[in-house]
């Protein structure tokens, strides 16, 4: 089995923290201190939350980082197992204090809703018909 690790630079490591925790996503503090939280969101799907100073230790011009609140630098997509589990991801994250990104779209087989975390970092949370992908 893969494991994929996202690593995203944070403003406000505590404000992060409580958004993903909104998200209802568990943390791993064998792996998080002052300056690293590690998010849970499946068996084998961590989210790094570095500080901007911490994730400057993980690349060689820390000049070069880019800022999500100006433009996008990545987009993160999870599957859903249904319409209404990625509506329910999209309405916890607004809650927690992320913002709406694009209109949801819906493809008939497909079905997808988005938002930023609160550094703009973009999440598109995806369902797709399993008949459909087959």
């Amino acid at each position: 089995m893969r494991w994929i690790f996202v690593n995203l630079p944070v403003t406000d490591l505590a404000a992060a923290k409580a958004f993903y925790g909104g998200l209802g996503f568990g943390f791993n503090e064998q792996f998080s201190d002052e300056r690293t939280a590690s998010v849970v969101v499946a068996d084998n799907i961590v989210v790094m939350l570095l500080t901007r100073d911490r994730f400057a230790d993980f690349v060689p011009d820390a000049d070069r980082i880019g800022d999500p609140a100006r433009s996008t630098t990545v987009l993160n997509a999870l599957s859903a197992g249904s319409r209404e589990e990625a509506d329910d991801l999209l309405a916890r994250a607004l809650a927690s204090g992320g913002k709406p990104w694009m209109p949801a779209q819906d493809h008939g087989f497909m079905y997808g809703v988005s938002f930023t975390d609160p550094d703009g970092h973009v999440w598109e949370v995806v369902w797709m018909d399993p008949a459909a992908v087959q």
